[in-house]
Formats: C-alpha cells, structure tokens, sequence
C-alpha cells in the first residue's frame, strides 16, 4: 500500500469517526408507560454541557412539534364547553376574515387548520411576530398561500396554522394562550409545564434542558439555571412587556406549534390520556368521542393529495414521514411505497406525534390495542434525519424501539 493511499484511507477514517462522532447525541430521554403509569425509563447524557447536569426524565424541554398535539387537546375542550366549532367559518372566531385571496369563496375552518389543509404555508414566516403585532399581517405576504390547492383539497404540513388556531382560542375565551394551556391542560393533569417559560415556576425553569445544535452550540434555552428575563418577542419598541398583549392579535407569542416545556414524564401522562379515551389518574379531560375525533385521520397519503415531508426542515426533507394525520395526531405504518412512517419498523398503527427542532427530534406514541405507549427525545442532531428503515432518524429508531444505539 502506497503512503498517498494510506494517507487518503486514514482521512477517510477520521472523517467517519468525526460524522458518527457529531451524530451522537448530547442528550436522550425515553419513557415507556401503559394505561396505569410508566414502566420504564432510560435517561443519557447531559441537560445542560456548561453545568455538567445530567438529563432526567423530570426535565422540561422544548419538545417542538408535539405542542401542536397538546394544543388540539386545549381546542377540544373549548369545543366540547361550546366556545368552539371545528367545522364553522373560523373567521368568526378570529374576528376577521380569513381567506385563501385566490379562493374567497372557501371557509377555512379550525378542522382544516388542525388538519394542514387550509392552503397555508410557512413561506412567509409563522415566529417572528413581535410582542404588538398582529399575526394577520403574515397573511397579506402573497407566500403565505398555496396557490395550487384550495382549502381542504390538500395535506401540506404548516406551522402557521396553529398561532391562528391559538388566535381562534384567545378570542373565544378572552384568556392569554400560556395561561389559557396551563387551565384546560396543564394544571388538572398536575404537568409542570409551559409555553414559552412564563407560566412555569423557577424551580421547573431551573431544570431546562438545553437544546444544542450538531456541533454542540447551544441554541435555545440556556438559560443558566434561571427563568429567562423575556420568554417571548420583544415588542417593535425593544421591550418585553406582555401588557402589550391582546386576545387573538398575535396568536403566535407563546409558539403553540412547538413551544411547549414539558418533562417526558409529562408526556408519558398525556400519551396516557389518549390511552385513557381522555381520562388519567381519575381525571376526566375530554370525551372519548373528542379522542376520537382528534386521533382519526382525515387525510391519507395518495400521489397529488398532499405532501409527504415538513418544508420548513433544514436539509433534504424525508419524504414519506407524513401519510396519515388527523387533527394535530398523526398515524404510523401507513401502507404503500412511497410512506417511510414506521420508526419501530413493527408495522403497528400507533397515533401520536413526532417533533424536530433547533437540534431536538422527539416523540408521543401510543399503541391502542396493546395500551402501552413511549415517548422520547433526543437533543444535539442534525436538522435532516437520516434513518436505516424509516424517514425517522437512526436515533428516533432506537428511541422509539427501545434499542440501544
């Protein structure tokens, strides 16, 4: 062996090393559970590198997308109290008219929004709406539709659908969404969670798992052991005072597509409400016909009816991750070629939803026939998931099967 051709080898070498190396995660979580309480719990790594703390399944994350599950709970109890319909025009809730401008005619409900079929996308933005604005004005940036697809005709995964649906609940009820979460959810499950920190207490705030990127730079909440000083945008002026908030002006402030803070024991409980048909711990939350409603798909997967990968992920999006989604739950193992959705590779039909964000992956998912569920996350990936059967990460495999990577 020639010395150029070593030399190439021991390159090649070391920069595998380096990519398995940068995939590792800096932190994993994984609770199973059934319908009586968790039955096994797994933690690895670290909370917060800079403290040395190790990561617990008591720890608050930001869990990213599964938020939207547990928003869609909120909006079912507003439903089943009759602040709310999911089939009505939702313009009336809001307060003003919400319309695809190529398609006037066509109501865009909070089923449709729930759903991603309102014809909405990210284009635009969905986050960056300061404390006095108004998550209307995204709507009027021609980006922020779909001009090909009239409301209900097509699947297109879309964070900006749930500020309008938090907008829809803050109208209704007069209540700030944080505050609105903690009474319909939070605090009757007795969950020590948030959105967006401010209705968290310092001690939960003080356990904050820090969400780090692939190389390991943290991201989001360093928080250094305390509450953050403003948990949401600034307002245009600079400042951080939330009496700038108005009911249904800007829905988007305490992010209900991803901001929720909530320990995996947290998620456990909620998995076990649906295991439950919305009833845990001898609490009743919702109907078992509001379950149901949640967890029934609405759209499956077929060519032209919808996208299959979140457009608003880094990287090449994992086509067929989506191919079956109710409101705000999705359905594993879909069958078909072109659907990747199985992360367990059992072929199960398990409900619940998977999160992915600022170097977090995540999931909720319950199997209803053998009434065990899992739940996970792991912090420190790359934004594109690249995994050995499924559309899911290598690691959300292991999480979700229980394997050790």
């Amino acid at each position: 062996m020639t010395h150029t051709v070593l030399c190439r080898l021991l390159a090649a070498a070391f920069t595998l090393a380096g990519a398995v190396h940068a995939a590792e995660p800096v932190a994993t979580v994984r609770v199973a559970f059934d319908r009586d309480g968790v039955t096994a719990t797994r933690s690895t790594g670290l909370a917060d590198v800079a403290a040395n703390r190790k990561a617990d399944a008591d720890d608050p994350v930001r869990i990213a997308s599964i938020s939207k599950l547990v928003t869609a709970i909120g909006v079912m109890r507003l439903v089943e109290a009759g602040k709310l319909d999911l089939d009505a025009d939702v313009s009336e809730s809001l307060g003003w008219r919400l319309r695809h401008p190529k398609y006037p005619d066509a109501p865009i409900t909070l089923r449709l929004l729930m759903s991603h079929r309102s014809s909405l996308t990210d284009a635009a933005g969905y986050y960056a709406v300061p404390l006095d604005g108004e998550v209307h004005d995204i709507l009027k940036d021609p980006r922020a539709w779909d001009d090909e697809h009239a409301p209900g005709t097509y699947f297109r995964y879309t964070n900006l659908n749930f500020p309008l649906v938090a907008a829809a609940m803050e109208k209704a009820t007069g209540e700030r969404f944080d505050k609105l979460m903690d009474r319909l959810v939070l605090r009757p499950l007795k969950i020590s969670g948030c959105f967006n920190w401010e209705m968290c207490d310092d001690a939960t705030a003080a356990r904050a798992v820090v969400l780090y990127d692939a190389e390991g730079e943290p991201v989001r909440d360093d928080n250094h052991g305390a509450k953050p000083a403003c948990s949401v945008n600034k307002s245009s002026a600079g400042d951080c005072d939330l009496s700038h908030w108005r009911a249904g002006a800007n829905g988007s402030l305490f992010s209900p597509q991803g901001g929720l803070r909530i320990s995996a024991n947290g998620l456990a409980k909620i998995g076990r409400l649906l295991l439950g048909e919305g009833s845990v711990d001898g609490v009743r939350l919702l109907q078992p016909e509001s379950l149901r409603t949640l967890t029934q798909p609405v759209w499956t997967y077929s060519p032209g009816n919808g996208m299959t990968s979140e457009e608003d992920l880094g990287g090449e999006p994992p086509h067929g991750f989506f191919c079956r989604y109710g409101l705000a739950v999705q359905t594993l193992a879909t069958k078909g070629k072109d659907c990747r959705d199985d992360p367990f590779g059992d072929g199960i039909a398990r409900v619940g939803h998977s999160g992915s964000a600022y170097g977090l992956v995540s999931g909720l998912w319950i199997d209803r026939k053998s009434g065990t569920g899992v739940t996970y996350f792991a912090t420190g990936l790359p934004e594109a998931r690249s995994g050995t059967h499924s559309a899911f990460s290598a690691v959300e495999e292991n999480l979700a099967s229980g394997k050790q990577p």
